[in-house]
């Protein structure tokens, strides 16, 4: 009799064992949601979302979505998969941050990671509001960037391949150092989209750097304490900028640069008016490319090309 008792404890055991062995880990969830009166211990559905994004992130599956129900701040948030968040439409999904980045990606090398309708606010001390680090693409749609003592969007890749970063309906403004700065340290590329965008107070509007080819459609660069629009390789990578419909008006330095001779800026029914400096600028043998169809007005270092390549076109 004790040695059947004996038998069925330990088939007991075993029978828990088993239980305990099959119960799934948590799914993440396609959908999350955040609210201001969330809680990040919740399982971010929509009737229970969670408080910041970086909440959210964990429980969120790769290549899903981050939702904003409300209006509120939702923190700054390192990314590492893809994933899109969305601020959501009319109204005010914030990632405010003093002494760090807004929102870091650093995701895998076929991950696209999307930011929509967000407003992100370094108060005068945040580092960078966006920082692109890797990934294969990052796409910033409709969202506000302003107060970072750095880059409003920092791309500062070191990846063998190419990297692509579009950037649409955005406005970037009062950031110390650039309003987007862009360079892929590796020999790949990073290729920059800006579409109807305003960088508006900026150190400088616009700079490539090495590796980074950047083209720009009615966009408009202003009021910045040094060029609006700057290639500028440092490591002798090549920096492109392309500019169709755009205008600067009203920089600290020229309209437009290009300076060291791997630097280009070609220009295509363009306007550089009321700049301090001249309205383009070639520096140290930078290339000056013109479609023609563009105005040079009233710039205090001169309309038209001030030294280097001249613009045959203009």
């Amino acid at each position: 009799m004790r040695m059947r008792m004996s038998v069925c404890v330990c088939s007991s055991a075993v029978l828990i064992l088993l239980a305990v062995a099959v119960v799934p880990a948590a799914a993440q969830a396609s959908r999350t949601w955040v609210s201001g009166v969330g809680d990040d211990v919740n399982p971010c559905s929509r009737t229970a979302p969670c408080k910041t994004f970086a909440g959210a992130i964990s429980k969120t599956a790769a290549g899903g979505e981050i939702d904003a129900l409300d209006p509120a701040g939702y923190g700054a948030v390192t990314i590492t998969k893809a994933i899109t968040i969305d601020g959501g439409g009319g109204q005010v999904a914030s990632v405010l941050v003093s002494g760090t980045n807004g929102i870091v990606v650093q995701a895998g090398l076929s991950d696209v990671v999307t930011l929509r309708n967000i407003r992100f606010n370094g108060i005068g001390s945040g580092l960078n509001g966006i920082r692109f680090l890797a990934g294969r693409a990052l796409i910033v749609e409709s969202c506000n960037i302003f107060g970072f003592t750095q880059n409003g969007i920092d791309v500062a890749l070191n990846q063998a391949s190419d990297g692509n970063v579009l950037v649409t309906d955005s406005v970037i403004t009062n950031n110390s150092q650039n309003g987007l700065r862009a360079t892929n340290a590796a020999a790949a590329f990073v290729r920059v989209t800006l579409t109807r965008d305003v960088f508006d107070l900026n150190g400088y509007g616009v700079t490539a750097t090495d590796n980074s080819l950047v083209l720009v459609t009615d966009s408009h660069a202003s009021h910045s304490a040094g060029n609006g629009w700057f290639a500028f390789p440092l490591a002798g990578g090549p920096a492109q900028i392309t500019l169709t419909r755009c205008t600067s008006s009203n920089n600290g330095g020229a309209g437009a640069a290009a300076q060291n001779p791997t630097a280009i800026v070609r220009f295509d029914g363009s306007v550089m008016d009321h700049n301090t400096g001249a309205g383009i600028v070639s520096v140290a043998g930078g290339q000056l490319l013109t479609f023609g169809n563009n105005r040079s007005i009233a710039n205090g270092g001169g309309d038209g090309a001030a030294t280097g390549t001249a613009v045959t076109v203009f």
